[in-house]
């Protein structure tokens, strides 16, 4: 069951949770821990131009389900967030920023009487006997109540009744990772008092898509003392979200029929919605150590406003025997509907922010108010204090504090009861109220989050980010008490990291650019021919004290036939062959595709001697399908059903390299590179439950990592004459561990790779390449149940012998705002295949990169 709505961070932005609720990983990574600084020259600080890039890891605490077992792991969110803001003109900006989130955790689906014990129990048999290892979902139950509709709990022995109990309890569902990719542009224009920017972009994953536009702007008066600034914003989405397999057949969902469709044995429902928003605040410098800001902000949400994943828990009651004084206890049927809520939604909200220069501190005092209320009955309050404290050597330290509180939805309770019968899953809708929801998030209740960022800005521009922020949801902390729901309480934390270049310099011109004859000589140093993008440790800086940035995006896809060697093959031989005797294959994949992001930063202390670190981000999805002649699952195996596919993705292992220079002489270059990898990819990723079984693993070629720490050694040459340029190298990957803690270990690698470059202008450079690469297959096997329903669970099924050709461009920029900067993009395209095993077919890859040197 999908997640990706269940961020639990009201107190980050209640407005972004309940207007565009897939927003909320960017609040948390842009409101919650980016903090302002001590810009208080004018109420429109200028952003400079610059690059940055973050990740930001959010994990949540155990949920209390009263001794319940607590098997499934709770909620964790991966953030890879990277933006840049660059001058087109004196005036005129340009901006971007992309953000990728991947989801993984277990998630609350409702809220259920204890006494229904909804999280049921898995047992599972052991040589000790019958073990509890964790517990699922069960909603539809049976329980006793009193004529007043108490819960009675039973003897679990006897069945007799022992008293009373109140208490309710979250009911947590499994999920697979799942990932969000969201894309934001926008255009700016400043005049001497006045200022316009427009915006839009997208947001997008498996069972949600939205895009969104705005335009706002600012008037300057008083001499720029007083500035009032506008906005108007407007968001399309459309949810396709696929029900859950296993809880879909014991959920209500007569309220949806015709928003329902069936497609390749999955449920999907489908809604859209719209959000208008404006806003109007103004901006006024005090003094010249103080100003004040406020606004007010309107928003209007219309269409599918519920959560597909919700649903609540209805108890129905016999009238009959509720009115019979004879009758003791009563029966309760427990039934799931998913949630309904209002298809309209208003919301205003004033915000309030006051800034002081401390001066005897050389710091900044940052308070925050903001008061927010709808139509729904969620009314909040929220206050924040940051104290931005410069410390010297360029170091900043940023305490801050938070405190948030909200009333509950006017149609929001843990659960409902109605007094009818259900007869063969039918019952009178009427009897129910229009509108419900047990979502905790509509809950009132309180929150208080302390953390703090610390930063360090070094030489040429570079800046180095930390922060930290512990959060704490309680209902007895919201304001005026009385919010009742004890149960939802959790803590989390927030932890990012972040780079930030300054890309303000004129002093990278390429010969022949009008540049004096010293720039010239400057460039030079900068203008060595760049191996293909889709090269790894390819190059090195030239200069001591020299430094590079660059980011590198590789993409991989297989889809198409499976192949055995080099030929195609059909499906019973994958049945009959693909997996092993005693387990027939019963699936294999319809497509791969393998997303990479990489940060490269290279630093050189001598001429000859470079250091690299590149921390690696990735996501992965994969689609099954049945074979054809398959045996039909044993009872108790996991199956996979519907059109859902599998995702993975976080963070990938680390690189770590040092780089030798051998020769360097007029055309002619050779360098090694004896690397490592750090396995700070996970090994261990799960599948979801399906078909009340256990899926464990995820595939081999789906984990994130190697799970080992290798040795990566390669030996690079590269020449060039005139317009002319080529170059060979030499790869391998040696792993230097017997096994991964999953039990397993993948294969070596050999790679070797020769090119040939002609420059087209002295900015645009062609390539291109071939490539060999020999991989061998996975050793072991898992150490831990993997449900080994299709050749990818098995480790001979990997590896082989692959020729691809490379057809390249590469660019750098000669002069102006930009120059300096460089690309590349190369796109890989298989020649021949000789797979290991039973394999799906290879269509491709690409490989981009960016770079920039200080």
């Amino acid at each position: 069951m999908s997640q990706r709505r269940d961020n639990d961070c009201q107190m980050i932005d209640q407005e972004v949770l309940s207007v565009r609720p897939k927003k909320t990983l960017q609040a948390l990574t842009s409101a919650a821990l980016v903090l302002p600084g001590l810009l208080l020259t004018s109420a429109h600080a200028s952003d400079k131009d610059r690059i940055s890039f973050q990740y930001s890891r959010y994990e949540e605490g155990e949920r209390n389900l009263y001794g319940a077992p607590q098997s499934l792991k709770p909620i964790s969110v991966d953030v890879l967030h990277g933006r840049g803001i660059f001058s087109l003109t004196d005036r005129t900006k340009f901006t971007y920023s992309y953000t990728q989130d991947t989801w993984s955790g277990a998630t609350p689906i409702t809220i259920s009487p204890l006494v229904a014990n909804s999280n049921n129990p898995i047992l599972q048999n052991t040589p000790s006997g019958v073990t509890v290892v964790g517990a699922s979902p069960l909603i539809n139950r049976t329980i006793l109540l009193d004529h007043d509709l108490n819960p009675l709990r039973q003897d679990p022995r006897t069945g007799q009744v022992i008293g009373h109990d109140s208490r309710s309890v979250m009911v947590l569902s499994s999920a697979s990772p799942e990932t969000r990719n969201q894309g934001n542009f926008g255009l700016s224009r400043e005049w001497n008092e006045a200022a316009i920017n427009v915006g839009g972009g997208f947001s997008m994953e498996r069972d949600y898509k939205s895009s969104f536009g705005n335009i706002g702007g600012r008037l300057d008066f008083n001499q720029k003392l007083t500035s009032v600034k506008f906005g108007l914003g407007y968001t399309s989405s459309s949810i396709n979200a696929i029900l859950d397999h296993d809880a879909s057949p014991y959920i209500t969902k007569t309220a949806y029929t015709q928003q329902i469709e069936r497609k390749g044995g999955s449920e999907i429902l489908r809604g859209d919605r719209q959000d208008w928003t404006a806003n109007i605040g103004l901006t006024q410098i005090l003094t010249k150590s103080a100003l004040i800001d406020a606004s007010i902000g309107y928003t209007h949400s219309s269409g599918f406003m519920e959560n597909p994943y919700k649903v609540m828990s209805v108890i129905f009651v016999d009238p009959t025997a509720l009115n019979n004084s004879l009758t003791m206890p009563i029966l309760g049927d427990v039934r799931a509907l998913i949630e309904q809520r209002p298809n309209i939604r208003n919301q205003l909200a004033f915000n309030t922010k006051y800034i002081q220069y401390v001066d005897s501190f050389d710091a900044a005092l940052h308070l925050n108010y903001k008061f927010t209320l709808d139509d729904w009955g969620v009314n909040t309050n929220t206050f924040d204090a940051n104290w931005v404290q410069p410390l010297g050597s360029e170091w900043t330290f940023t305490p801050r504090i938070r405190y948030y509180s909200q009333d509950a939805a006017s149609f929001y309770q843990s659960y409902l009861f109605s007094q009818q019968t259900v007869q063969r899953n039918t019952f009178d809708a009427g009897k129910l109220p229009d509108h419900f929801s047990s979502d905790h998030r509509l809950a009132g209740f309180g929150a208080l989050s302390g953390g703090a960022t610390l930063s360090r800005r070094l030489a040429k521009g570079v800046e180095l980010e930390a922060g930290f922020e512990y959060y704490t949801r309680s209902s007895v902390m919201k304001i005026g008490g009385g919010g009742g729901n004890s149960f939802a309480d959790f803590d989390y934390y927030v932890a990012n990291a972040a780079l930030k270049l300054d890309m303000e310099r004129n002093d990278f011109i390429l010969p022949g650019a009008g540049s004096s004859v010293h720039n010239q000589h400057s460039a030079m140093h900068h203008r060595h021919k760049t191996p293909p993008a889709g090269i790894m440790f390819g190059h090195m800086l030239d200069k001591p004290g020299d430094f590079m940035v660059g980011y590198r995006f590789m993409y991989g896809r297989t889809n198409g036939d499976m192949m055995h060697g080099s030929h195609k093959v059909n499906d019973q031989m994958i049945v009959d062959q693909g997996c092993s005797d005693a387990t027939p294959c019963r699936f294999t994949p319809t497509f791969m595709n393998m997303r990479m992001h990489m940060l490269d930063i290279m630093y050189a202390p001598t001429k000859w001697w470079n250091v690299m670190l590149m921390p690696t981000f990735m996501d992965m999805d994969m689609n099954l399908r049945k074979l054809a002649g398959a045996p039909p699952a044993a009872p108790g195996t996991h199956e996979h059903q519907g059109i859902a596919g599998h995702e993975t993705g976080a963070i990938g292992d680390t690189y770590l390299s040092s780089l030798v220079k051998l020769i360097d002489i007029p055309g002619h270059r050779v360098h090694m590179n004896l690397g490592l990898s750090a396995p700070t990819g996970k090994v261990d990723i799960e599948l979801r439950r399906m078909a009340k079984a256990d899926g464990g693993l995820i595939h081999f070629g789906m984990q994130l990592g190697s799970g080992t720490w290798d040795f990566m050694p390669s030996l690079t040459y590269v020449g060039e004459k005139n317009r002319w340029s080529w170059g060979t190298q030499f790869s391998g990957t040696k792993r230097m561990e017997a096994e991964n803690k999953s039990g397993y270990r993948l294969g070596d690698i050999f790679q070797a790779t020769t090119w040939g470059g002609y420059d087209l202008t002295r900015w645009l450079t062609t390539s291109v390449r071939g490539i060999y690469t020999l991989q061998g297959t996975v050793h072991r096997d898992f150490n831990t149940l993997n449900a080994r329903i299709g050749p990818m669970d098995f480790p001979a099924n990997y590896g082989g012998q692959f020729w691809d050709i490379g057809l390249g461009m590469n660019a750098i920029i000669p002069s102006g705002r930009f120059a300096g900067n460089r690309f590349g993009f190369e796109w890989i395209q298989p020649i021949r295949d000789d797979f290991k095993g039973f394999q799906l077919e290879r269509k491709g890859a690409l490989a981009a990169t960016w770079s920039y040197h200080f």
